[in-house]
């Protein structure tokens, strides 16, 4: 049994394969009642010793749709007070470790901190302390009203990294180094903190992973939350909504958004452009510096697509005719498909499509950022994971890489993705490449400039190539 001291009052921890866990921590009060669709407040102090050894209720959500549901596994564990964070440490002493955050994925609808593959042993192993969290999702995190403020999951993710600023001391890591990582929304949302002012001061380095620097103005946000509001009979305000039972806005939010992916397009949830959490665009925020002195990774996988083209059978659906309608509604140049052809001659229509929505969408924005920022303060590292999974046709999917960061090939939502044939020493490589970067801000390869590196995690192991596909992304801007 550990005990450490918070703020707010002493939490029990767990030994457990050489470190010290401690799951469920509140750092914000339960968003029930009059506290629904609002910002967080501060958890309520406790005079009792906590029980922290079992994960806390994760955010309300529905299920992944068929066929991801089979492919992504997403712990359901009841309860309101969904406010909650978990801390892996090597020791919880007073030493000043490396600190990581970690933010899940999940469309901003989906996931919690509570996935086996996140589990943080490996990190708090090599000298890290690891904290991941929870945050409010879909409708109840990013809804957009007239009456409640936006970007509720947002400021989610900034109390918790308060939180983490206040009392990480005190389980052994240091509050001065800070390095935030996520994957695809967790990514999204890590672009929308960096220049946030709400921010400042809270981390110190980022990796995003599959994840680009988007948010929508608040009319274009609101339209999820408009039909919603259609579909349950009314009003798309905070107040009509906060009336209404958690399970009954899920299943108008499972009908609002059932059509398309993140890569297709379709209603969703995003960060929203709201003049206080987020000023300005992030894109545009990055352009004119709010990143400077920031080190940063930035990635993505070689077949993000895959994950959503394959498993659905979309991939073999499209058609020649559908690919260049694809191509006109997009606005991509008339001659797209054709250079994406000349890499991949034997791919089929539904593949080409699903490289170009993958370089629209995130490599080609990654490239951008990275651009950007080349000769401001604050380096810039580019990665792209190769490693193709055995499982069906997925290749190098979304997601596939979260097991190799984390160091749990073994977990079985691992194998779900990457099949019992990952290779642990491609693991060791990019995990310790993780770790070095929270450690003391390099990975271990050359940093992006004019010749844009690429560090490449292949079955081969990692290598750098310049300018991969080049002629491919240039078609995007």
């Amino acid at each position: 049994m550990t005990l450490v001291e918070t703020r707010t009052g002493t939490v029990r921890g767990s030994a457990e394969d050489g470190v010290t866990v401690f799951r469920g921590i509140p750092y914000a009060a339960a968003p029930v009642g009059p506290l629904r669709f609002q910002a967080p407040v501060p958890a309520a102090a406790w005079q009792e010793i906590r029980d922290a050894t079992s994960f806390g209720p994760t955010a309300p959500k529905n299920p992944y749709a068929a066929p991801l549901d089979a492919l992504l596994p997403d712990p359901d564990i009841p309860g309101v007070a969904c406010l909650n964070l978990n801390v892996w440490t090597p020791a919880p002493d007073r030493r000043q470790r490396a600190v990581m955050v970690w933010i899940h994925g999940g469309s901003l609808r989906n996931g919690s901190s509570a996935v086996p593959l996140y589990d943080g042993r490996a990190f708090a192993r090599d000298g890290v302390v690891l904290v991941s969290l929870n945050y409010r999702l879909g409708i109840e995190g990013f809804g957009v009203f007239p009456d409640a403020p936006a970007n509720v999951g947002l400021r989610d993710q900034l109390a918790a990294l308060a939180w983490v600023r206040d009392n990480i001391r005190a389980f052994g890591g240091d509050p001065g180094n800070v390095t935030v990582f996520g994957e695809s929304a967790g990514a999204t949302s890590i672009a929308a903190l960096l220049t946030s002012p709400h921010a400042s001061g809270l981390f110190h380095r980022a990796v995003l992973q599959s994840g680009a620097p988007t948010a929508l103005p608040p009319a274009r946000a609101a339209r999820t939350t408009e039909t919603m509001a259609g579909h349950l009979g009314v009003d798309a305000t905070a107040a009509a909504f906060a009336r209404l039972d958690p399970a009954r806005l899920l299943a108008a939010q499972r009908t609002a958004t059932s059509g398309g992916n993140p890569l297709t397009g379709g209603l969703g949830f995003h960060p929203v452009i709201d003049g206080d959490v987020l000023p300005v665009a992030p894109a545009a925020a990055i352009a004119a510096g709010a990143t400077d002195g920031i080190d940063l990774i930035l990635g993505s996988n070689t077949h993000e697509h895959r994950l959503w083209f394959v498993p659905s059978g979309l991939a073999d659906r499209v058609g020649r005719g559908a690919l260049w309608a694809a191509t006109l509604r997009n606005r991509a140049p008339l001659r797209a498909p054709g250079v994406y052809r000349a890499s991949r001659p034997d791919a089929s229509p539904g593949e080409i499509l699903g490289a170009m929505a993958t370089d629209r969408t995130l490599r080609a924005p990654v490239n951008r950022l990275a651009d950007v920022r080349t000769g401001r303060p604050g380096r810039t590292y580019v990665y792209e994971f190769a490693w193709p999974s055995p499982v069906g046709r997925l290749g190098a999917c979304h997601a596939l890489e979260i097991g190799f960061v984390f160091d749990t090939l073994h977990t079985e939502d691992s194998r779900l993705l990457a099949g019992d044939a990952g290779p642990r020493d491609l693991a060791v490589a990019m995990h310790t490449a993780w770790t070095a970067f929270a450690t003391h801000g390099d990975p271990g390869w050359e940093a992006w400039n004019g010749t844009r590196p690429v560090r490449t995690f292949t079955a081969d192991g990692p290598r750098t190539v310049h300018a991969p596909r080049n002629e491919e992304l240039r078609l995007w801007g």
